[in-house]
């Protein structure tokens, strides 16, 4: 009977010490749980993306995502303006209002109309379309005429804005047209859709199609005047034969009533 209770105290104590090492070594295994704790953190931001600058509005972009501005977008790249806008656009604290021309607009000029313009006559023509300011649509009733713009200011390169509660109108001297949506607008820049290319007067003045000549009137019928006659010139008529010819018939008729008298 002790040596039953010896070996059942024996297993006890075996059990006793596998319990207590299995407990001992429990707390062990919570390390390896740490790392999932860090996992689940979000990563802290680097220095380039601390350091990485606010993106620049990109005038083409915006044009090419509202569509029917195709022309516009290779004039402002064929002559170098689309760098410019990106530059003033990053520089400027004033901002820009661009007076963008729709496709349609371009297609009412005469056909070949941009073609026969120089690289510097290009230029112009975007720069005109390009004031130096932000202006909301508020802002334009407020604006002093004429506005300068990019290509400059003077009689060769008038621009003025009318508003009304409605509309703004634009006027060149050979363009009027009016705003017909808005394109885009922060506080930085705003683009506006216009319906007619703006025409500056120092490029287009002399180059300005002259109008249809006007149908002349019709003159009223007037009465058929006879052709007048034309007598052709008579050729000198001989006339001694005649008159010899009457003259001896005049002698023959003396002689013969002298003869009847001295018959008598």
């Amino acid at each position: 009977m002790k040596k039953q209770y010896s070996i059942s105290s024996f297993s006890f104590f075996i059990l006793f010490l596998h319990c207590t090492n299995t407990f001992a070594q429990t707390p062990a295994a919570a390390p390896a749980q740490a790392p999932a704790a860090v996992v689940a953190q979000p990563p802290a931001a680097t220095p380039t993306q601390a350091a990485a600058p606010n993106g620049i509005t990109n005038v083409t972009k915006i044009l090419e995502k509202a569509g029917h501005f195709t022309i516009f977008i290779r004039l402002l790249r064929s002559t170098q303006e689309e760098n410019h806008l990106f530059s003033a656009l990053n520089g400027s604290s004033s901002g820009l209002t661009i007076f963008a021309p729709t496709d349609s607009a371009f297609s009412e000029l005469k056909s070949g109309t941009l073609n026969t313009l120089s690289d510097g006559d290009k230029s112009e023509l975007v720069k005109f379309h390009v004031v130096p300011t932000f202006l909301s649509t508020s802002q334009f009733q407020t604006v002093s005429n004429p506005l300068g713009t990019w290509a400059g200011t003077g009689s060769r390169l008038p621009l003025n804005v009318t508003s009304y509660p409605n509309s703004v109108n634009i006027t060149t001297g050979l363009t009027n047209t009016s705003l017909s949506g808005t394109v885009y607008t922060d506080n930085q820049l705003a683009i506006y859709k216009i319906e007619k290319v703006l025409l500056p007067k120092d490029v287009f003045g002399s180059k300005a199609p002259a109008p249809a000549p006007a149908a002349p009137a019709r003159e009223k019928p007037t009465k058929a005047v006879p052709e007048a006659t034309v007598e052709s010139p008579v050729s000198p008529v001989d006339i001694s034969g005649a008159l010899m010819f009457t003259h001896n018939n005049v002698v023959g008729s003396v002689g013969m009533v002298a003869a009847a008298m001295f018959a008598l």
